[in-house]
């Protein structure tokens, strides 16, 4: 057999489909009763909690979209008409139609799946992370629930929900909630397998229920429940918006997800903790990621000019617009996260404008040197730094697009070449520099700032051309 076909049958055995509740909890509680203060059309960070688990669904792997949907079907369709498009099918069906405490239902949806299905309401924001890690977790017969971490800072004790507990590896059970506190959480969010939601696996049934909860204990009596527990240093968290306050919980633990995926210690612990007042405005005025990038790429040419005029004054206010662009450029890709809205052209236009940024910093200080020494013997120094620099980081960009080029065919020859290709492009994308270009104006030594960035932009350059060529002689020509 293929590796093809190999990779195919287990997509389609796997967690492929996913069956969302938009207007009842996963648990309990009278059908069509309300859920809470807020609803699958609450914006969270600008985006619905309904479009927000579909498309987060669908970034993680998720190749179908079963809605049971009540009275407020339209408006869902129209929320998933507006922003990022979904590309996955959506399949809707009417919860008048099909009752979630008709056991004839589920087993109506039981021969829309093949392997596994997950099952969640639309009161909850969750990470991609965790959907990738319950799509690697799935086993034969088992069933997996996902539980929310104990500590869920600023938020009151729950009385009310499923709890579950684990008395041994391998072993859970259900537990009330009232009775045992010590359990953990249960989310609205869980994995099972298509055979567990036939009707005929079902020996009692409660009327005006969903029968999710006789399902689990079925299988945590059987041994056969796995349990997941959300955590946010994992990138697997889970945080259930009942509540505006909840909704609040939510958007910070969206922006403490955000990083790029090469920081520099300055961007971690700098950058990226004041981006996110201005990321925040960009939201509420509705800026598209690549307009913050050209806004960042705009504010970097300004202080480029003011570095060419020469005088230390201005290049102190030149440094720190610099900074101020660095800090905004972090808003474009937090901006792209938050909204689904990452492209290649953006990956693209973010390092192209930052690297015409950084030639033109170089040059600008070249050309504000050049000035206050002109009609000296060694006045051409600078003007040969400054080409030296633009030079180096010109090849750098061009011999970056190369590595991203390798990277993205897999061509890279051993992972030795992998790695340091890595740790190369961490360190072009890395605007750290950004802090030492303040201090160097300051003490009006802009001088060896542009005698290191001439040296080091070459260096890094030559070093490029070490790592990835064996890989690029190595890739098929087309």
């Amino acid at each position: 057999m293929s590796k093809g076909i190999l990779q195919k049958k287990v997509e389609i055995q796997g967690l492929a489909t996913a069956i969302l509740l938009p207007s009842v909890g996963v648990f309990g509680g009278p059908i069509g009763s309300e859920v809470g203060e807020v609803g699958p059309l609450t914006c969270v960070v600008g985006i619905g909690l309904f479009q927000r688990t579909v498309l987060t669904l669908q970034r993680a792997g998720i190749r179908q979209l079963i809605v049971l949907s009540g009275p407020d079907e339209e408006q869902l369709k129209h929320s998933l008409s507006k922003g990022p498009r979904v590309t996955i099918p959506v399949r809707w069906m009417p919860i008048r139609e099909f009752p979630l405490d008709d056991p004839r239902t589920w087993e109506a949806l039981a021969a829309e799946v093949r392997g596994f299905a997950l099952i969640a309401s639309v009161n909850g924001v969750f990470s991609r992370g965790l959907i990738e890690q319950l799509r690697q977790d799935v086993r034969d017969g088992h069933a997996i629930v996902v539980t929310e971490s104990r500590l869920q800072e600023g938020a009151p004790p729950r009385n009310s929900g499923v709890r579950v507990t684990i008395p041994s590896p391998g072993l859970a059970t259900m537990a009330s909630a009232r009775l045992d506190e010590s359990a953990l959480q249960v989310a609205e969010l869980l994995v099972v397998p298509a055979s567990l939601m036939n009707a005929a696996s079902l020996s009692t049934h409660e009327k005006g229920r969903t029968p999710v909860r006789q399902w689990i204990e079925q299988v945590a009596g059987d041994g056969r429940l796995h349990v997941v527990t959300a955590e946010e240093k994992r990138g697997t968290w889970y945080q259930p918006v009942r509540t505006l306050d909840d909704v609040e919980r939510a958007e910070k633990k969206l922006f403490s997800s955000l990083k790029g995926e090469f920081e520099g210690f300055v961007d971690r612990y700098f950058n990226r903790k004041v981006s996110r007042g201005f990321t925040r405005l960009f939201l509420e005025l509705g800026l598209s990621p690549n307009s913050i990038t050209v806004l960042a790429g705009l504010i970097g040419l300004v202080a480029a000019a003011g570095f060419g005029l020469g005088t230390y004054s201005a290049g102190i206010l030149a440094a720190l617009l610099f900074q101020l662009a660095a800090v905004i450029d972090c808003c474009d890709g937090e901006v792209a996260r938050l909204t689904f809205t990452e492209s290649p052209f953006g990956a693209w236009l973010d390092i192209a404008l930052d690297n015409l940024v950084h030639m033109a910093i170089f040059a600008g200080i070249a050309v504000g040197l050049y000035t206050t020494q002109m009609g000296q013997e060694d006045d051409w120094v600078p003007l040969a730094l400054g080409g030296a620099a633009v030079l180096g980081n010109g090849l750098s960009f061009l011999l970056v697009e190369k590595a991203q080029k390798i990277k993205s065919a897999l061509g890279w020859r051993t992972p030795a070449h992998a790695a340091w290709a890595n740790v190369m492009l961490k360190n072009v994308a890395s605007r750290d520099f950004s802090v030492s270009l303040i201090g160097f104006a300051l003490f009006d030594q802009l001088f060896w700032f542009l005698l290191f960035a001439a040296i080091g932009s070459l260096l890094f350059a030559g070093a490029m051309v070490w790592v990835i060529r064996p890989s690029a002689i190595a890739l098929p020509r087309l």
